[in-house]
């Protein structure tokens, strides 16, 4: 996938927008109840995504790699139903897409943990000169 480190950083801002906002309502409405929910988005959603993003940006050759395209989609995927499965556990009682989207995200974390073994296994120094020339 080509700059899947800016697809990670665009969905990663687009949740904190999102977190933030959920933050301010329920400040506004002294209603405390979605704070699990805003804490999700802030740290799956923003922390955690920025993070992979920045990570794919710094090591580019892991970037290039399948992989990181599926990285992608698991882990946007689940931090977007992250949080709504936990709206809908605390709201309604019903916690089946906060337990999905859980074990789909820790397949993401998986998934980030293989890119950096593999970045580990096949790193190579590349002497500072060589990128000036």
């Amino acid at each position: 996938m080509k700059r899947v480190d800016v697809y990670f950083l665009l969905l990663a801002t687009v949740l904190l927008i999102c977190g933030a906002t959920l933050g301010i309502v329920m400040g506004a409405r002294e209603d405390f109840q979605l704070v699990p929910v805003h804490a999700h988005l802030n740290l799956a959603g923003w922390a955690s995504l920025a993070l992979f993003g920045l990570t794919y940006r710094a090591y580019p050759q892991i970037a290039a790699t399948h992989l990181a395209r599926y990285h992608f989609i698991v882990s946007a995927t689940a931090s977007i139903l992250l949080p709504i499965g936990i709206g809908l556990a605390v709201l309604r009682s019903s916690p089946g897409l906060a337990i999905f989207s859980s074990i789909l995200w820790l397949l993401g974390v998986l998934m980030f943990l293989a890119q950096l073994i593999r970045l580990l296994l096949g790193a190579r120094e590349t002497p500072a000169l060589a990128a000036a020339e």
